[in-house]
């Protein structure tokens, strides 16, 4: 059973910051979602052809999953409350431009930018939280809360998604976003408390900082292109193979500078490495859900995109209910990893359920108890995970380390679904050229995705058993900087 030390009382203001901090992530998680329901009203409004309609997506995965660990760097730097807000209004500034756009060009130039934008405000999020709660009961509290902004925030993107193109029309997904901004700008300047950065005295590794964008730009667009050229193609080697040649070369240049933008040593670090390893597993579960899952909805089923919104809401707010407290006792109570071994299981069980599903199953209670399973291993998986990754992160490198978590669920989305749309697409070719029906093919592809989701979780949760382990109130303050007691003899 976990301990936890006395801690000073959390401010009224450090709760708000909290408040402040999920609500722009919110905005940014919102976003990944909420244009997909509206990619057909694009299409049709802007003159896109299929190939080139898939870019009003990839140019915002692409410089997403390029600048977090860039931007949470330079949060270490320069001051973390200066890198959000200035994510924040970038983030406000291009969803303007996006809904303004009347051409195929400035709507893709836009969505890059907004990208940017995205990946500066995230980077920083959960160094934030560090920064505000330092105490575990505290933090588990806080963490659960932007848990459920983080996994809810794509629920209801589909559900505003499919609201705001049906009753007006696509532009206004993305002015939704104006109002958000500027009240996260407002509040966060009002209420963040800025925490002095380690400084740029000793220099700022230019190099390294250029190196790791273009290598992590690369390799995201090698396995977006994955999906529509195959994984032997040149064009996928070859991009891949580009952004390993310029890792390897990022890796060399910071184990030679006496000031790296990206200090090796935070790799070392088991918590970091290890919960980033299951973090992607598990993304690249719960993706398959998300992705297929609406298909399945949409396709096999004839949900509409508001209709598949509001079927999601049973996961969502089951998430919801966890937040406001009773996985943070949990964890408390019992400690991160026994919760996280917990949740991780139960995912695995609703995974499963949804590889179940026919174009007969009725949505209650099959595909509700289905939502409602994964709400609660998504509820009890995410915060643990989250408390494991810092419980070892000096305050100095926490922005690098929020940057590390980010990357770690982008690009495993982005490689999740890849594999698992090539996969399902490889096994729906071969049901229909055994003779079955276009249904049975799509939905033989989907029920393989969903149960490679569940094996993905499945490895997620033998590393976690074999890897991870508890933080102890010991390890949280020698975090902070305070010293470890010294052991007692028997």
């Amino acid at each position: 059973m976990a301990t936890l030390t006395a801690t000073a009382p959390i401010t009224r203001r450090a709760w708000i910051a909290l408040a402040v901090v999920c609500l722009g992530q919110f905005m940014v998680v919102l976003d990944s979602t909420i244009v997909n329901v509206a990619l057909p009203d694009i299409q049709v409004d802007l003159g896109f052809s299929q190939a080139d309609l898939t870019w009003v997506v990839n140019a915002y995965l692409v410089t997403f999953g390029s600048f977090l660990l860039v931007a949470g760097r330079f949060g270490d730097l320069i001051g973390r409350r200066r890198v959000f807000l200035s994510g924040v209004v970038l983030f406000t500034l291009a969803s303007a431009a996006c809904g303004f756009a009347d051409t195929q060009a400035l709507l893709i130039a836009a969505r890059f930018v907004q990208g940017i934008g995205g990946a500066i405000a995230s980077s920083v999020t959960i160094a934030l939280i560090v920064s505000e709660f330092p105490g575990a009961a505290d933090r588990a509290k806080a963490m659960s809360v932007y848990m459920f902004v983080a996994v809810g925030g794509g629920s209801v993107g589909l559900l505003a998604g499919g609201l705001l193109t049906q009753s007006i029309d696509w532009h206004w997904i993305f002015f939704v976003n104006l109002p958000i901004g500027i009240a996260t700008l407002l509040l966060g300047r009002s209420y963040i408390d800025e925490v002095e950065g380690i400084g740029v005295r000793g220099g700022v590794d230019v190099a390294g900082a250029v190196l790791v964008t273009v290598a992590l730009m690369l390799g995201v667009y090698a396995i977006i292109g994955s999906a529509d050229h195959g994984w032997g193609s040149a064009h996928t080697l070859g991009w891949g193979g580009a952004s390993v040649a310029l890792l390897a070369a990022f890796l060399v240049l910071e184990s030679r500078l006496a000031n790296p933008i990206m200090p090796l040593g935070i790799f070392r670090m088991p918590g970091l490495a290890g919960s980033a390893v299951v973090r992607g597993l598990v993304i690249a579960g719960m993706f398959s859900v998300f992705f297929f899952g609406t298909l399945y909805l949409e396709q096999i089923r004839g949900f509409s995109p508001l209709l598949t919104g509001v079927a999601f809401l049973p996961m969502t707010l089951t998430v919801g209910a966890l937040s406001l407290g009773p996985v943070a006792r949990l964890v408390v109570r019992f400690g991160a990893k026994p919760v996280l071994v917990g949740g991780l299981t139960t995912l695995i069980v609703g995974l499963t359920l949804f590889a179940t599903v026919e174009p007969g199953t009725p949505y209650a209670p099959v595909v509700f108890v289905a939502l409602v399973v994964m709400g609660l291993g998504a509820g009890t998986s995410f915060m643990p995970l989250l408390t494991i990754a810092m419980a070892d992160v000096p305050p100095r490198d926490a922005g690098l380390a929020s940057g590390i978590v980010n990357v770690s669920m982008q690009v495993a989305a982005a490689l999740g679904l890849a594999s698992l749309g090539a996969l399902a697409s490889h096994r729906t070719a071969a049901l229909l050229a055994d003779g079955k029906t276009q249904v049975v093919a799509q939905l033989g592809g989907y029920h393989l995705a969903f149960a490679l989701g569940a094996g993905a979780v499945a490895v997620g949760l033998v590393v976690t058993l074999l890897v991870l382990r508890t933080p102890t109130p010991q390890r949280e303050q020698a975090r902070d900087g305070e010293p470890e007691p010294e052991p007692q003899p028997a």
